[in-house]
């Protein structure tokens, strides 16, 4: 495959976005490259371990390696059929086992295979080479050895994961484990490379630098993750250099973040339909299960379904807010069904009154022709009738709004105490969500008995309220130290100095509130963007040259439309005018699809160590369309709040006891 498409600045026609390249990578330079090699077989055996075929099952389907000349995929650790007439290729990881298992499968008389074509996730140590080499029976076999250095998970078109998912049980612990700590960061650093060796993109490598009071202050290893992080990537992109093709000089920007600039945004309710989707409707993964009507007349059928970007009304309503995603399907079902003659007739057949939704969903069930249109639409309408009968029931607008207002500045420890008082009813999750967003910006509110009262008030159990207490342990060191004694501070400084600022745009006309949060890595990408980031908070690998921070490289990077700051221009709404160019709707998403992309600037990857959140994608998605440059969100793992909750709970070495708690 020619890398000219991932010459983000090039303005090609043929724009390819992040998982296209990817996902063209293993199938054509990985399986149809084998095919067309010297191999006379038609058909191969494709040979995958564990994480290799999670990477290939987030970029490709079964019919496209079906389609590249693979009639059998297999789990290199489970016993095989040998089949010595056709040829294998091997997606494996370059350790010492699995080099073990392929040697064994190739050597000897009679191997598994004709050939093997060995392609390696990552870059392999030149002892694991010079141990394959000494095996004189298995060299001729070989068709290929080559890296393929794609070990990372395409979860999205703009989003990666390492898959690191005790990422933050290692690295934020109570008790530091080092060890432990070094080994999860290093293969983090391996998979992140493996994305600008995929991609043949060189960054300037950015990241948030430690942060002590004074220069007696020891930092500790979590102050440390974003820099380790950086020096482990740079290493790796060093070497990376040899590749051919792979550019000498900067070609895009990495940004390297974690957890704790931003603790809000992992537990806050993001009202957006993807989000409402995984955060309400106890989904595993990206898969729903709903019932469908029996054709057979019977009881209904249980029926999987993927909510993924295959799906055109997925892809269009996903970053769109719940009650905006309801109108537009109820839009959607109506006019299929002014379109539909056959509709028209059973329509006309009715008392000639306004039909709902559900109604126009079971008329047009019945249209056969129209099944997988239709099949489509009503599943998008049953999650969203789903969804919105839980906000109904869970009084979650009222919490919503609380929580928004806390962020904002227009609400505080009285409201709280109000909201739990008279909303006993509400569930432990959520009354756990909204302290955890408290504790985050009042943590004076929980020192000594504060803390023991409110979590009386609230009736949460101690396991819950270890999830509060744990996030003192993603604070940064020098903003632990600047609470008073005893107490941890989760204080955002730069949010908490500019909430006077939201209430000063009042004027602006606002339908709905319940989208004004947004996390801050808006704010951080941004200020990259244009090339305001500042130097000391967030340091360069890349030693650049003077043009790096100044104007001329932000200009040659991205035309800044408007030099005012973006919080001021922001609106608050989520029921912007439709035909709004803002990221959200469904024209402009349609508008800025890769294919759509005329002349994109630089891409930016923002990567926060500890999980990432589905707002952030959002926001990464938004600003791809608003900045013209494909902005990619990378994290060890994707965390909707529940996840993020349990994974917080665990943080702490030993449970604590009442006695304990100075929150």
């Amino acid at each position: 495959m020619s890398y000219s498409d991932s010459d983000s600045s090039s303005g090609a026609g043929d724009y390819k976005n992040f998982r296209q390249i990817s996902r063209e990578r293993l199938l054509y330079e990985m399986l149809r490259s084998a095919k067309m090699k010297d191999s006379k077989s038609t058909w191969k055996v494709l040979i995958m371990d564990k994480v290799t075929v999670k990477i290939m099952s987030y970029s490709c389907k079964m019919a496209d390696i079906t389609a590249e000349g693979v009639s059998l995929v297999e789990d290199i650790y489970r016993r095989r059929q040998p089949l010595p007439s056709m040829d294998a290729i091997y997606f494996i990881q370059p350790t010492k086992e699995n080099v073990i298992m392929f040697l064994s499968d190739m050597s000897g008389r009679t191997p598994l295979y004709k050939k093997a074509f060995v392609y390696f996730s990552s870059p392999i140590s030149r002892e694991l080479v010079a141990h394959i080499k000494k095996d004189s029976s298995v060299l001729p076999r070989i068709g290929a050895l080559s890296e393929m250095n794609l070990e990372y998970f395409a979860i999205d078109s703009q989003c990666f994961i390492t898959d690191n998912g005790k990422a933050l049980e290692d690295l934020f612990g109570d008790e530091e484990n080092t060890r432990k700590g070094d080994a999860c960061l290093n293969v983090m650093a391996t998979r992140i490379a493996t994305v600008f060796a995929s991609l043949r993109e060189f960054p300037f490598v950015r990241y948030r630098a430690a942060k002590s009071l004074d220069p007696m202050t020891m930092t500790t290893f979590r102050d440390l993750i974003p820099t380790k992080v950086a020096a482990g990537i740079w290493n790796c992109l060093v070497k990376c250099k040899s590749i051919p093709n792979f550019p000498q000089k900067e070609t895009c920007e990495l940004l390297i973040l974690d957890r704790s600039i931003d603790q809000i945004a992992p537990v806050i309710h993001e009202w957006t339909y993807d989000a409402m989707c995984h955060d309400l409707l106890n989904m595993e993964g990206n898969k729903y299960v709903h019932e469908v009507p029996s054709k057979t007349g019977g009881p209904p059928e249980k029926k999987e379904v993927l909510l993924e970007e295959h799906d055109p009304i997925w892809l269009e309503l996903r970053h769109a807010h719940i009650a905006d995603a309801s109108e537009r399907l109820h839009e959607k079902m109506t006019n299929f069904v002014s379109k539909n003659k056959a509709a028209q007739l059973q329509h006309g057949s009715r008392d000639g009154g306004e039909l709902s939704t559900r109604d126009l969903q079971k008329m047009v069930q019945a249209l056969p022709q129209y099944s997988e249109q239709i099949d489509k639409l009503s599943l998008h309408v049953e999650i969203a009738g789903k969804i919105n009968r839980i906000i109904r029931d869970q009084g979650l607008r009222e919490l919503g709004q609380l929580e928004q207002d806390l962020v904002f500045g227009d609400a505080g420890m009285k409201d709280v105490i109000k909201f739990l008082t008279t909303n006993e009813e509400a569930s432990h999750e959520n009354k756990l969500r909204l302290l955890m967003i408290l504790a985050a910006i009042y943590p004076e509110k929980f020192e000594g008995e504060k803390g023991l009262n409110l979590m009386k008030l609230a009736k949460l159990p101690p396991e819950d309220m270890n999830a509060v207490n744990n996030m003192r342990l993603l604070a940064p060191s020098s903003d632990a130290k600047k609470g008073s004694a005893g107490a941890f501070s989760l204080k955002f400084d730069m949010h908490k100095k500019k909430h006077a600022a939201r209430k000063d745009r009042s004027g602006e006309q606002e339908t709905w509130q319940l989208s004004r949060f947004y996390p801050i890595i808006e704010e951080l990408v941004e200020k990259l963007s244009k090339g305001e980031l500042s130097k000391d908070d967030y340091p360069c690998m890349n030693d650049p040259s003077p043009t790096f921070h100044g104007t001329s490289q932000a200009a040659s990077i991205h035309e800044a439309p408007v030099a005012h700051s973006m919080r001021s221009r922001r609106t608050p709404t989520w029921a912007r005018p439709r035909g709004s160019d803002d990221g959200y709707s469904s024209d402009s998403v349609l508008r800025h699809a890769s294919s759509d992309f005329k002349k994109v600037g630089k891409r930016i990857f923002v990567f926060i160590v500890g999980g990432a959140t589905r707002s952030e994608l959002r926001v990464c998605h938004k600003l791809t369309g608003k900045l013209n440059r494909e902005v990619v969100l990378g994290s060890t793992s994707l965390d909707d709040p529940p996840q993020f909750i349990t994974k917080l709970k665990l943080l702490a070495a030993h449970e604590l006891s009442l006695d304990d708690l100075q929150i």
